[in-house]
């Protein structure tokens, strides 16, 4: 056949052989970390995820010059370690009012060429934290909806990346991502659409056409919030957030669709069940 050349599937996962070793090894540390916690729920959660969102915040601000803002860092620190407490102690509208002000003094006490990314590393490392607890917080549906998450935005990504390199194609957005493409964008979010709906059908949530359509929007959220993390490297030059977690780079690489996704899913499950049960609200339709 003259004109197209066929992308060998194996000599491309073999050239990423070592970096995949490490991708493997750190997730069989992590995954069962992730779900252990989830379903320890409580404080155990809570200190996860207010490690991660630490972790996030130390990283963005690292990577747009904030680490070097001494009342920026005490600002953000404080607003975090605030909002995670309210968070878990049952006020959650607090805890976002919380990341809200500390956003605010942030912006005004930043350098202005960097104002708005100084103010916005807080409520996006608070995310990581306020957005699960406040879904596993529901007494009846708060495990079945973190475990939703999990595997939707972990088969996305694992689907997307080995179709993306077997398959090749069209760059989903090559100016920031060159590796990306429109192969893997729809193989992953097929995937999490049979993700979504085994979760859903062993958990006992009725009304799959729905789960489906919600596992569609959240595998989008979830590339595109691996996309605007790309973006935030290039825009500072950076290849990876940081260098904490072998084979991912740092927790921001590790965390950027998950984030994306989770806030998705706790503002839909908070607009149609309130803050007493975003659970129940993203999961029944």
């Amino acid at each position: 056949m003259t004109g197209v050349q066929r992308t060998n599937p194996l000599r491309v996962i073999g050239t990423g052989r070592g970096e995949l070793a490490l991708r493997v090894g750190s997730a069989l540390v992590l995954v069962p970390l992730a779900i252990t916690t989830a379903y320890l729920g409580g404080w155990w959660f809570t200190g996860f995820w207010g490690i991660a969102a630490g972790g996030t915040f130390w990283e963005w601000s690292s990577l747009i010059g904030a680490s070097q803002c001494a009342a920026v860092m005490i600002t953000g620190a404080s607003s975090l370690a605030v909002a995670v407490a309210l968070a878990a102690t049952g006020h959650p509208a607090a805890a976002l009012v919380a990341l809200a002000i500390g956003a605010i003094a942030a912006a005004a006490m930043a350098p202005a060429p960097l104002r708005v990314w100084h103010a916005a590393g807080i409520p996006y490392a608070g995310s990581v934290a306020v957005m699960p607890i406040m879904l596993r917080s529901d007494p009846d549906y708060g495990l079945v909806a973190i475990l939703f998450l999990f595997a939707i935005v972990w088969v996305t990504d694992i689907a997307a990346y080995f179709s993306g390199r077997a398959i090749g194609g069209a760059k989903l957005w090559p100016r920031v991502s060159p590796k990306k493409t429109w192969s893997g964008a729809i193989a992953g979010t097929a995937a999490a659409i049979v993700a979504g709906l085994l979760v859903a059908s062993a958990a006992q949530i009725p009304g799959l056409w729905a789960i489906a359509g919600l596992a569609v929007l959240l595998s989008a959220s979830a590339q595109g919030g691996d996309l605007f993390e790309s973006f935030l490297k290039r825009k500072f030059r950076a290849k990876d957030s940081s260098q904490l977690i072998p084979g991912h780079g740092g927790v921001m690489d590790r965390l950027d669709a998950f984030v994306a996704a989770t806030v998705v899913a706790a503002l839909i499950g908070i607009v149609r069940a309130g803050f007493q049960a975003p659970g129940r609200g993203l999961l029944m339709w």
